[in-house]
């Protein structure tokens, strides 16, 4: 498939996660940094939640799901989250290492795309509480191609350990 015309809004989800250091803090700063791919729409993000790690060791993570709109292409949004994940630290030792920051591209308006660096939507996304949860409290009727709702699948989902964390994603110290 073709990239998408950079000619007009797309509307993208990304998903975000930390499980090692200031979580919180370093999840603040990258949603600050994503607001610069943001075509001036209000990027919006979801309550943050504690997630039991899914296939991985290390602490809990928080998690949260961000939505904005956005110019560039999505291999030009993957390149700016790896900008933004290196800037934290993130290393990848192996498979599922405990991280600084994660920040995936699950939806790109509602396309799908398949190449060596990207696949879209996120493949994974359908089968992740700690994916559907905070998407869910953004956007409840959204429907991810081919698979149904987000709540439907949600609603489908075993227990994953998925809760709500005490307070609210707190706005950055720039803009408070």
């Amino acid at each position: 498939m073709l990239e998408p015309s950079v000619s007009r809004n797309h509307v993208i989800y990304i998903g975000l996660g930390a499980n090692i250091g200031d979580r919180e803090e370093t999840l603040r700063a990258a949603i600050d940094e994503l607001k610069t791919l943001d075509a001036g729409q209000g990027l919006r993000v979801s309550p943050l939640y504690v997630t039991v790690p899914q296939e991985a060791d290390g602490p809990n993570y928080l998690n949260a799901v961000a939505e904005l709109r956005t110019l560039l292409g999505p291999h030009d949004v993957l390149k700016s989250m790896l900008r933004i994940e290196a800037l934290h630290g993130r290393e990848r030792p192996y498979a599922n290492a405990p991280r600084t920051l994660d920040l995936d591209l699950l939806m790109y308006d509602a396309i799908r795309l398949t190449t060596k660096s990207l696949v879209l939507p996120h493949p994974r996304m359908h089968m992740r509480a700690f994916v559907l949860q905070p998407l869910c409290d953004l956007v409840p009727d959204l429907e991810i191609k081919g698979l149904g709702r987000i709540a439907s699948l949600l609603r489908g989902l075993p227990e994953q350990g998925v809760y709500l964390a005490s307070g609210a994603l707190l706005p950055s110290r720039a803009s408070a």
